[in-house]
């Protein structure tokens, strides 16, 4: 007589087995539940996701990754794949399944004469910014450098130097794939170019990406660049005028504006510490000796704090480091802007005015140059014609305080709908749903789904903002 304890023991020992068998051969790591490490390797940027994978498996490179894929597929397991861990819906660890973790893989090359770079899937924006900019080049990348490379350029890839080079995505030149019947295909304009448009900005639906490769621009080391503070009761006409200064500025302004709290730093003046605040961040890529008198209208508005000068590009990369550290609970929205008329710039301040935790913060940032002269149809990701964007990161320590957190994120979205464009990017996309991914592609949807039909018709690659093929 077989019980369900024998059935048990049984399918355990089958699993044991079957372990072992990926592991023969497999360069990196396993990890189980238990083992050290696994906890540390299931944590990502956002401290509301616990998670517990059945197994973390953290390639070592390309075939690797095939394994993991063939496995999980044999198996029937759910496959997450952790670049930077910084999704705040938590995509990266899956409940059971099989989180694919590709932090070991971390090559870069990059090539100063073809303005090139070829780096792996488990670099951030920080490793690899401090790569390129040993020979004065850079492409648009993430805002804090804890973020991975392979998230943000596959969902669009917003930074700040977008206006001067346009998003990630229209300087990404190829990629190296992991489909899901465990082959590897390259993409590119000449070799799967079909693939090759979906990779930009479709996400994670389409494969692995083990390999990003990007066309390269002069930029630094050093630029002019920094923060401007100003008190909140100013907010409203700040706003105004940097919107009015932006839509006229030229593509070497790059930055974004921010509504945050203090910190307890020595920069700020004593009074204002710990109090709701306005600050700017300004990144000027032409010659730094330029940049005073390029940005001196934003100066003219008399900050309480003025930090710009001629500085490495890395720092400018680095300024909201401190003001995102990883293990908070968070709850994002973002949507994005044909226009920010006057009412728009009430309604965000007022619902704004009364933040609950001192780690919220809004960002209103400025589109147009390069991203508007790069057509609807180049890329999966369309909307080209927006002129701002807006992201309202809910962040806070207490678990008790989750329903008003979010309730007030919510309530400050809500209040800037009436001037919302229906659609935006698969990276701004927090919890609306499917509708809201066939929103974010628009015209192009039928198109994507397409393309899942015939890289993933199983739907495999599903931890994400999914496309979901005809019929599952």
């Amino acid at each position: 007589m077989v019980t369900s304890e024998t059935t048990s023991q049984v399918s355990t020992a089958l699993e044991e087995a079957a372990i072992e068998q990926l592991r023969t051969g497999f360069r990196g790591e396993l990890l189980r539940p238990g083992d050290d490490g696994y906890d540390a390797a299931r944590q990502i940027f956002n401290g509301m996701i616990d998670r517990r994978p059945a197994l973390i498996a953290r390639p070592a490179d390309t075939a690797d990754i095939q394994r993991c894929v063939i496995f999980a597929r044999e198996h029937g397991l759910l496959v997450s794949i952790k670049g930077g861990g910084h999704s705040p819906v938590g995509y990266a660890v899956c409940e059971g399944g099989l989180m694919i973790d590709l932090s070991l893989m971390k090559g870069i090359e990059v090539d100063p004469q073809t303005r090139t770079a070829v780096a792996e899937a488990g670099v951030n924006w920080g490793e690899f910014d401090a790569a390129t900019q040993q020979h004065g080049l850079a492409v648009t990348g993430g805002r804090v450098p804890s973020t991975g490379i392979a998230g943000l350029t596959l969902g669009s890839g917003s930074g700040w130097l977008e206006r001067k080079l346009g998003y990630t995505v229209d300087n990404m030149i190829g990629a190296e794939v992991v489909t899901a019947d465990g082959g590897v295909v390259r993409a590119s304009e000449q070799e799967n170019p079909d693939l090759f448009w979906g990779l930009r900005g479709g996400g994670g639906n389409f494969g692995i990406v083990t390999k990003f490769e990007y066309r390269l621009h002069p930029i630094g080391p050093i630029v002019y660049g920094g923060m401007l503070l100003f008190t909140r009761d100013r907010a409203t006409e700040i706003v105004r005028a940097y919107r009015d200064f932006m839509e006229e500025a030229p593509d070497d302004v790059c930055g974004a504006l921010a509504l945050l709290t203090a910190p307890p730093a020595p920069f700020v003046p004593e009074e204002l510490r710990g109090k709701p605040v306005l600050g700017m961040v300004v990144c000027f890529t032409g010659k730094p000796e330029e940049g005073e008198a390029t940005v001196r209208p934003l100066l003219e508005l008399e900050p309480v704090v003025r930090l710009v000068q001629p500085m490495p590009y890395v720092a400018v990369q680095s300024l909201l480091e401190a003001a995102n550290p990883s293990g908070l609970r968070n709850y994002w929205k973002a949507d994005m802007y044909p226009q920010l008329p006057d009412a728009a710039v009430e309604a965000l301040i007022s619902s704004a005015s009364e933040p609950l935790s001192p780690f919220t913060t809004i960002i209103v940032q400025p589109l147009g140059g390069a991203v508007h002269r790069v057509p609807d149809d180049a890329t999966a990701i369309g909307w080209r014609s927006a002129k701002w964007a807006l992201h309202v990161l809910g962040m806070w320590q207490d678990a008790a305080e989750d329903e008003k957190q979010i309730a007030w994120v919510r309530n400050v979205a809500a209040a800037l709908q009436p001037w919302a464009q229906r659609g935006g990017y698969l990276n701004y996309i927090m919890d609306e749903g499917e509708q809201a991914v066939r929103d974010s592609f628009g015209r192009h949807y039928g198109r994507m789904v397409a393309l899942k039909e015939r890289y993933d018709p199983t739907n495999l690659f599903r931890m994400n903002q999914n496309i979901k093929p005809n019929g599952r």
